[in-house]
């Protein structure tokens, strides 16, 4: 039960940022967004940690493992993100991180060993073909130009590091660093980065004082950042990176149901199909009948 609620919390977060993001873009730049987001969520774990007393005291090395959770999962692959948009359909960038799942059974396997189930192959596939048929309008529309071409090669980029930030969460986790320690760290130590090279990209750090700007920022910092990935991490810390993955299947699938209230999305035939076929290569993925490993 625990395990579900983690997962359910997780999607529905994380589904709901997708209406938050849209407030982030404009006048402030992305990746100084991103930095604020981060700063902002590290800080409060951070007070979180010290009224709650919990150990802040960690080795050098596993700060490094921490800094390097930072790099990959809270700050690098985000800003990849908003870059992959500018060339690529928000569809797009959903079906490629959907292979994260695939990308997250290799890594698993290779880094730490873990088993490879057919039956997480097969809900990765159903779950894919699901995404694609959702945002096939999208997808048809996709021009094969130059531009294009980076506009993937950035996205697959992103999706990588974040798949090697979810490895390293896992090791962490098996090596007994807490997550929220884990994660007060690491989200400072991406913030940390992605203002670095902001400063040397020649960035300019405003910030819009603003009721949706502000409100946005502090959702995505204690939601988005805070609880969903505290969720998502412990959820891979006890079921693993493969089968945790899942769940950024189901996020653009909540989306776009919160779209069809705030936006006025339309579902066609061949979305509801699939996200039928999403939420069953979850349900095959996740179920306790084990298939033999491959």
């Amino acid at each position: 039960m625990r395990n579900i609620t983690l997962y359910v919390i997780t999607v529905l977060i994380w589904g709901s940022t997708w209406l938050a993001i849209k407030y982030q873009l404009g006048s402030v730049d992305p990746m100084v967004s991103v930095a604020y987001r981060f700063g902002l969520a590290s800080a409060m774990l951070m007070f979180f940690c010290g009224v709650r007393r919990l150990n802040l005291k960690f080795s050098l090395k596993e700060h490094l493992f921490m800094a390097l959770l930072g790099i990959l999962l809270f700050s690098v692959n985000y800003w990849l993100v908003y870059v992959a948009e500018l060339y690529l359909t928000s569809g797009l960038v959903a079906v490629l991180f959907s292979s994260i799942v695939f990308m997250n059974i290799a890594n698993g396997s290779i880094f730490l060993g873990a088993p490879v189930e057919k039956k997480m192959i097969a809900g990765a596939v159903l779950g894919i073909v699901g995404i694609i048929m959702i945002f096939k309008p999208e997808i048809a529309s996709f021009d094969i130009s130059d531009k294009g071409v980076f506009g993937l090669c950035i996205g697959f980029v992103s999706v990588f590091l974040a798949s090697l930030g979810n490895i390293t969460s896992a090791r962490n986790t098996k090596n007994k660093i807490p997550v929220i320690q884990a994660n007060a760290f690491g989200m400072g130590y991406g913030a940390i980065l992605m203002a670095v090279i902001a400063i040397f990209s020649g960035k300019e750090f405003s910030f819009v004082v603003s009721i949706p700007y502000v409100s946005s920022l502090f959702y995505l910092s204690i939601f988005g950042s805070i609880i969903a990935f505290s969720c998502y991490l412990t959820l891979i810390g006890s079921i693993g990176a493969d089968k945790a993955s899942y769940t950024i299947m189901l996020v653009p699938v909540v989306a776009l149901i919160l779209s069809s209230f705030f936006e006025g999305y339309s579902w066609s035939g061949s979305a509801f199909f699939g996200m039928f076929l999403v939420i069953g290569g979850n349900f095959l993925a996740l179920s306790r009948r084990r298939l033999h490993p491959v």
